[in-house]
């Protein structure tokens, strides 16, 4: 059964320049839409914007056209808004397939849209998507939407807090510590960011892989200690809808049996959404150690939080 229909696909050939309409467009798997600027290999390989939010756009004036807002597809039928990251939209009956990577974007200079509106759609009403089937798409075609399986991998981020690995000064090991670790677990890594040990950043690092990420697992690297500088658990607890302490009091406590040192960490556990956030130290070794501790918890807490298993108290 369709769920939706294409209303039109529009590209740039140079990045800088506005999008226009074609009347058809080839996905390539891994890329995106085949003569576009903006594809390449990464999570934003496709934008959509849905027809609706574009018309009541314009019953308040703004007067725009397809293309205006630089996205890609322009689909009719399909709520966004009711869909997890990972679905799968299936489009026409070539085969082609694009699943949801991200949910909105974040505006970092205002267009002449935002300018003359005061407002732009794009970064609240905008999805992207990656392209896992290719085939060849036109407007009009249908699509049907595959939700993501409840038994599915989990989906992690890593956030590796250095000023130093940051600018390219030190290597960082920390994060592929983690990444490794979570891997070899079965956990899907979507992103691995360095970023330096400064607040606001990293409050909107956060809330970018947990709202539009919709990661069920980010853990940080870094800035945990006594440092003016550490700073990451004042910026986890400031994204934070539910504190999880006792994440981050038995790492302290199994890490307490190696060294009185661990006493000295302010690492967080929370929960923002259903993603959990856990902090980290910055060594590789307490990274390794401390993920230990935890994995084999993680699991069942990941998918309580997911809705796919239900609280369960032990009766012996």
């Amino acid at each position: 059964m369709s769920h939706g229909i294409i209303r039109a696909i529009c590209i740039s050939e140079k990045r800088g320049t506005p999008k226009h309409d074609i009347e058809e467009a080839v996905l390539i798997r891994d890329f995106g839409i085949e003569g576009d600027a903006h594809a390449g290999k990464w999570h934003r390989q496709v934008s959509l914007l849905p027809f609706e939010r574009i018309e009541e756009f314009n019953a308040a004036g703004a007067n725009v056209k397809n293309g205006d807002f630089g996205e890609n597809i322009i689909t009719e039928g399909v709520d966004y808004k009711s869909l997890p990251i990972g679905s799968v939209l299936n489009i026409g009956e070539k085969g082609a397939k694009l699943r949801l990577t991200q949910r909105g974007k974040e505006c970092h200079s205002h267009c002449q849209i935002y300018k003359r509106m005061g407002e732009c759609i794009m970064p609240r009403e905008g999805i992207f998507a990656e392209v896992i089937a290719e085939g060849s798409i036109s407007p009009g075609d249908n699509i049907t939407i595959e939700l993501p399986s409840p038994d599915r991998k989990f989906r992690a981020a890593v956030v590796v807090l250095s000023d130093k690995a940051s600018k390219g000064e030190r290597e960082d090991l920390s994060g592929k510590t983690a990444m490794d670790i979570l891997s070899s677990a079965g956990y899907e890594i979507i992103e691995t960011v360095i970023i330096p040990d400064d607040k606001e950043r990293i409050i909107t690092e956060l809330k970018r892989l947990c709202d539009g990420r919709e990661a069920d697992l980010i853990v940080t690297s870094g800035g945990t200690g006594f440092s003016l500088r550490d700073n990451t658990p004042e910026a986890t607890m400031a994204v934070a809808d539910r504190n999880a302490p006792g994440i981050a009091e038995y790492m302290r406590l199994k890490s307490m049996e190696l060294t009185d040192r661990a006493m000295l960490s302010r690492a967080v556990s929370v929960i923002r959404g259903q993603t959990l956030i856990v902090n980290l130290p910055g060594s590789p070794k307490a990274v390794e150690e401390c993920l230990g501790f935890i994995m084999n918890g993680l699991d069942h807490g990941l998918r309580i939080l997911r809705g796919s298993a239900g609280e369960c108290a032990r009766t012996d």
